[in-house]
């Protein structure tokens, strides 16, 4: 994968909804902090004027009444205040020009200008503000680590919260993981608060329902079907059995009655395997010899094909539900000899591993379908696998190996 791709998932994957409750709870710390911080900032720039203004005014207005009475009066002079008449040269030109009021020097941040009418005529005061600029200069620097702070403080509160938040959203899908995957009924709104969590955990508890309620009217199918199905395909296999003892039927006559004899008995395995596949019931787990339960498949798989042997090396029990075993042994089998008229089909018990294999080996058609990764090329034998537990591997043409484990 290279960076371009790598980029481009990265951007596609979503964000949880805890990352994204944190990341709102930032936008809004940053957004709060940034508005407290610049609401402190114009305070304190307010507040520097209206210092700036007092001063001003009432060193002109005390300084106005003197001069206007001829009292012994000297406009200050000192470092951080100085006073002008309007008319004095030492005023300099750029203050001159000002208008009435309080203003800034433009070429000095640090001096403010006043300018006023007066009984003793126009006066212009400044005063020297720095220690105040540095300290809104400091001010700044604080009200810079208070917004900074202040959203990581967000952040991580909202991160904080939306944990403690989401537990409940976490056990509920924790217990929605934990449902088997066969309908059952559940409770999960008893364990959660009656809120829009609850209105959720009700919800899933109505579906469970439902899926319980379709799943034994789906069982109540299948044992209908399978009561109805079995009446006439006994039937049928009946007639094929009395066709076959006819004696006056010629040659090619027989072919057919044996053909239809494999089919009956073929739609009987097919239609045994459907419902074991499908039924819902635990498994009937029981100790079987495995020798035993082989050659039952064998005999249930070669029905009608005497020209095919049977060898079986197997020795010991086996943990497992033997009718259901039995049936998907056999559909495997039956689908090693499928195109065989003559061979040796072998059931052997290995190590934790049944192993099917016809002799001798060649390839066909039906052994590459089943080498396939799509499984056996039958969807019962799949799902009667998946029932057991079982684990199929097709090793080569015509081998079939079984993981039990």
């Amino acid at each position: 994968m290279n960076a371009s791709t790598g980029s481009a998932t990265a951007r596609r994957m979503p964000l949880s909804l805890r990352h994204r409750f944190a990341l709102l709870a930032t936008l809004l710390g940053l957004l709060l902090s940034g508005l407290a911080s610049f609401a402190l900032l114009a305070v304190a720039d307010d507040y520097e004027y209206v210092f700036a203004n007092e001063i001003l005014s009432g060193q002109a207005e005390d300084y106005g009444l003197r001069l206007a009475n001829r009292l012994p009066a000297q406009l200050p002079q000192t470092q951080r205040l100085r006073g002008y008449r309007i008319d004095d040269p030492a005023l300099p030109r750029v203050y001159a020009g000002f208008p009435l009021g309080v203003h800034e020097d433009p070429d000095n941040e640090n001096a403010h200008v006043g300018v006023f009418d007066t009984a003793a005529g126009r006066l212009v005061f400044v005063i020297d503000l720095g220690d105040i600029e540095a300290t809104e200069r400091h001010l700044s620097l604080l009200v810079a680590a208070m917004l900074v702070l202040g959203t990581a403080l967000s952040g991580w509160l909202g991160w904080l919260l939306a944990g403690i938040a989401l537990r409940p959203v976490q056990a509920l899908a924790e217990g929605v993981e934990a449902l088997p995957v066969q309908p059952q009924p559940t409770r999960l709104a008893a364990g959660v608060s009656d809120d829009d969590l609850g209105r959720l955990a009700r919800a899933i508890d109505g579906y469970q329902a439902r899926l319980v309620d379709a799943d034994a009217h789906e069982q109540a199918f299948l044992a209908d079907a399978s009561h109805e199905l079995r009446t006439p395909l006994a039937v049928i296999q009946g007639v094929a059995e009395v066709l076959q003892d006819d004696d006056t039927a010629s040659l090619a006559q027989r072919a057919r009655h044996a053909r239809l004899e494999r089919g009956v008995a073929e739609m009987r395995r097919l239609l045994e395997a459907m419902l074991a596949a499908a039924r819902r019931k635990p498994l009937q787990i029981e100790t079987v010899d495995v020798e035993q339960l082989l050659r039952e498949a064998a005999d249930m798989a070669l029905a009608g094909r005497p020209g095919i042997a049977v060898h079986v090396d197997a020795e010991g029990e086996l943990q497992t539900a033997s009718r259901e075993a039995v049936l998907l042994i056999a559909g495997l089998a039956r689908q090693l000899v499928q195109s065989r008229t003559d061979g040796t089909l072998h059931l052997d018990l290995e190590p934790e591993c049944l192993l099917l294999r016809i002799e001798p080996e060649q390839m066909d058609a039906v052994s590459a379908s089943m080498r396939a990764d799509i499984g056996t090329g039958s969807a019962l034998l799949d799902r009667l696998a998946a029932r057991l537990g079982w684990r199929m591997a097709f090793d080569a043409p015509g081998r079939i190996s079984i993981r039990l484990h």
